[in-house]
């Protein structure tokens, strides 16, 4: 059954198969291993800013891949704030609802995104191909150590040790370039914006940290 019957109405703008899959696996080498009976199903979307991919207790029928872009899990707290589980800018979103009956939150574009769909029942089947699962098996790895590195993250107390922590575990020699505002990556770190920009520059005025834009070197 083609995606495109199982996309949400919102959605259904899909293009079909013209995907060209020598540059999509150049850019994303997980991909490459995808099986060819799996890539026949496979849609490209192209979403607006605000754009609701699914919402909380709908079924899952498809894996989403993000091109470019980027799409948040979010889950609404109590008082009606935005809690961020995911922000996925250059890969698979929700991994977790591969096995699940209803998605625990809702998915919507921060920006305008392209996403590859592939149909759940055929990324299911395509696990069965070694190469394919065992990529799989390595990218669920590396989540879980992002995962376990930002719970490590905002579990400490200060602004200053929750940026220290983000340059050393996500950046290269103590360099990191941000890919994202810094209001997001606030809301990232677990703070406000006012918090994090005082903790730079206090950061900056102490010669621990040199600030060029979003570019952050640890002295």
């Amino acid at each position: 059954m083609a995606l495109t019957e199982k996309i949400p109405k919102r959605l259904d703008r899909a293009l079909a198969s013209g995907l060209d899959w020598k540059s999509l696996t150049r850019a994303a080498p997980l991909l490459a291993s995808l099986p060819e009976p799996a890539r026949r199903l496979t849609r490209l979307l192209e979403i607006s800013r605000h754009t609701s991919i699914f919402s909380q207790g709908d079924r899952p029928h498809a894996m989403y891949f993000v091109l470019s872009g980027e799409v948040r899990l979010i889950r609404r707290s109590r008082s009606g704030g935005e809690i961020i589980l995911q922000r996925a800018r250059h890969g698979f979103l929700a991994e977790a609802s591969l096995d699940q009956p209803a998605y625990h939150c809702d998915a919507v574009a921060a920006q305008p995104s392209s996403l590859l769909a592939i149909p759940r029942k055929a990324f299911s089947k395509a696990l069965v191909v070694p190469e394919f699962r065992n990529g799989w098996i390595a990218h669920l790895a590396r989540e879980l150590r992002k995962v376990r590195a930002n719970a490590e993250r905002l579990s400490l107390r200060t602004a200053r040790e929750r940026v220290l922590h983000f340059i050393e575990t996500e950046g290269d020699s103590g360099v990191v370039n941000l890919s994202q505002s810094k209001k997001d990556w606030a809301a990232e770190l677990g703070l406000t914006h006012e918090a994090l920009y005082r903790a730079l520059a206090q950061m900056a005025k102490g010669g621990e940290l040199i600030v060029e834009r979003s570019r952050l070197t640890l002295r």
